[in-house]
């Protein structure tokens, strides 16, 4: 085994969070196990005092982790990565944000290159079991819807990033705002009102606070929310460059499937009904709805043979998912989740169950599983 000093990769360290490697002593023997944490700047400091090594073979980076991981490990690292992404998030406009963003972006990225049909089952399931608060998992909903329609349409590489980036920080100057508005039954105050009108500037200004430098960014943060047909806000713009067009496309995708006090969220199919109806003729809006299709991953459905499924992979077509059932025609719990390809009949899709009517599913690391067994 060949080993290095702790002090060459203590950028991969994150003070309070699980290491991603095993901490050895001079001798080699072992300090810290890989998921333990290094809790103090000053807990840091001594094991680079005492020449603490790790093994070079265990210094695979986040993309590589999740290039290689089973199917069935993606949830929990889907999990840890949000949980990061939603931290980095908190840091702005501290110095060091922008690098903090880039870093807890990687892994999430690797994962939309990873599992796709994943990607879409944390957006329709809303983060799945994560623990982000409201404004952190509208902005990562929409971060990946973002970037997998950029893809759709065949955006070079470094501009689906792009989107990303715009989408997970658009509305940084109101994400608190967004969580109290969510459990508020009555509609916006004015003075809540005017810290809406106002979140796209003030977005883009923390932006530059922070040290972004990237102008695209910057004005698609600020003009997300105009519309070509003069009717957004602030400015009431006609002009929309194609980057704010896709997110604030890929941002009212997302709200529909977001409930809130006030509001019960749409089902997938619903939400795509509805995208359509209204921007038919919308070369974005038309590759929104053909990535998420209507039985997207995460949504649950009924199958003509009555039994209760959730969707965990688009099907050879946007009609036929593969699902794993979750009960028998007559409703009882299945004691384990079964695959089903519902392109095969009598398994076809009758329709899909509304949002919080169906059976609580197994944890879907548990349903992917099973379904490996």
């Amino acid at each position: 085994m060949q080993y290095a000093d702790l002090s060459v990769v203590k950028h991969r360290l994150h003070l309070g969070a699980p290491l991603p490697f095993n901490v050895r002593n001079a001798d080699k023997t072992l300090l810290l196990a890989r998921g333990q944490q290094v809790d103090s700047a000053e807990h840091l400091a001594s094991l680079l005092e005492r020449g603490a090594l790790v093994d070079l073979s265990e210094l695979i980076t986040p993309r590589e982790e999740v290039l290689k991981a089973r199917r069935d490990q993606l949830p929990k690292l889907w999990s840890g990565a949000l949980t990061k992404l939603s931290a980095a998030m908190d840091t702005a406009p501290e110095p060091g944000f922008c690098d903090a963003l880039v870093e807890a972006a990687v892994p999430v990225q690797a994962l939309i290159e990873r599992d796709p049909d994943l990607a879409i089952f944390q957006v329709v399931q809303q983060g799945a079991e994560a623990n982000l608060s409201y404004g952190a998992q509208r902005a990562t909903q929409t971060a990946i819807t973002s970037m997998m329609v950029a893809q759709r349409m065949g955006w070079e590489p470094a501009q689906a990033e792009l989107a990303f980036k715009v989408a997970l920080t658009m509305n940084l100057s109101m994400l608190e705002l967004q969580g109290v508005l969510a459990k508020q039954s009555q509609p916006p105050t004015p003075e809540q009102r005017e810290a809406i009108r106002s979140h796209p500037e003030r977005s883009a200004v923390m932006l530059e606070q922070a040290g972004v430098t990237n102008q695209a960014w910057i004005d698609a943060v600020r003009h997300h929310h105009e519309v070509e047909d003069g009717s957004g806000y602030p400015g009431g713009s006609r002009s929309t460059a194609e980057l704010s067009s896709l997110v604030r496309r890929a941002d009212v995708y997302t709200a529909k499937l977001s409930g809130r006090l006030a509001r019960m969220p749409l089902s997938a199919d619903q939400a795509s009904r509805q995208m359509f109806m209204k921007d038919p003729g919308h070369a974005i809006t038309a590759a929104l709805v053909k990535e998420f299709g209507i039985y997207p991953p995460g949504c649950m459905v009924k199958l003509a043979s009555g039994e209760t499924a959730m969707v965990i992979q688009r099907g050879t077509t946007i009609t036929a998912p593969i699902v794993a059932c979750l009960t028998t025609p007559s409703g009882v719990p299945l004691s384990k989740p079964v695959r089903i390809d519902t392109g095969v009949r009598p398994n076809h899709v009758a329709g899909v169950v509304a949002p919080g009517t169906g059976p609580t599913p197994p944890a879907l690391e548990k349903i992917l599983q099973a379904l490996a067994a």
